[in-house]
């Protein structure tokens, strides 16, 4: 397998045979092969493994924390590599390639997390930010919060973020009227709120081109 993937590249290899490979650096004297299909019967998928929770992952038998947090190191390295993906590029100009990102971080999420992109006044990112984690269906958000942050940063324009677990990213009348809140306290100190974004399992909606924020 290793001559493979330096051969032929990482698409040579089933998934299957990738997660096998991942767990052997960290358990060299396992079967990783029965634990990687047991892992993808689980959860799925390879994406779906990578994104799992530590503690869903330590419920395997046979994955302890060696084999957890060796999962977890690459989950994490695929994170940064698609977000400097995004670096030194206008992200409205990039909406593909942020929503694949945005994806990557927030679809397979078990309870909401509510994030934050500052941008600069090119609209490059700044920074991308955890606000609050909240429950299945609800994060508490505050709007002076997301304000005072985007001075520090000197941010002069953010883009909301937020998942929903259930998969079904449609706007909730809550999730507006937060949104108005926000763009209302930015843009009293000339911040502009350039869209919210929800993320549902392989889906998305911005509230700009739904029409329900101007």
């Amino acid at each position: 397998m290793r001559e493979r993937l330096l051969r032929a590249g990482p698409e040579a290899l089933a998934d299957y045979e990738l997660l096998e490979m991942v767990l052997y650096i960290a358990l060299p004297r396992r079967d990783t092969k029965a634990l990687s299909r047991a892992l993808l019967a689980r959860f799925g998928s390879f994406a779906g493994t990578l994104a799992a929770a530590p503690n869903d992952l330590r419920g395997i038998e046979g994955m302890g924390e060696s084999g957890t947090a060796t999962v977890k190191i690459v989950h994490a390295a695929a994170l940064r590599l698609a977000r400097a993906e995004l670096t030194g590029r206008p992200l409205l100009s990039n909406w593909d390639r942020l929503m694949d990102y945005l994806n990557a971080v927030l679809a397979r999420e078990r309870v909401e997390q509510f994030r934050v992109l500052f941008l600069d006044n090119r609209n490059h990112l700044l920074a991308d930010e955890l606000q609050g984690r909240g429950t299945v269906n609800h994060t508490p958000v505050y709007p002076r919060e997301v304000v005072r942050r985007a001075l520090e940063l000197q941010a002069t324009a953010v883009i909301l973020v937020h998942n929903h677990p259930s998969g079904d990213p449609s706007p909730s009348s809550e999730d507006v009227a937060m949104t108005r809140e926000v763009r209302d306290a930015a843009r009293t100190l000339g911040i502009a709120l350039h869209d919210h974004v929800i993320v549902g399992n392989g889906r998305w909606v911005s509230l700009r081109r739904e029409g329900l924020i101007d």
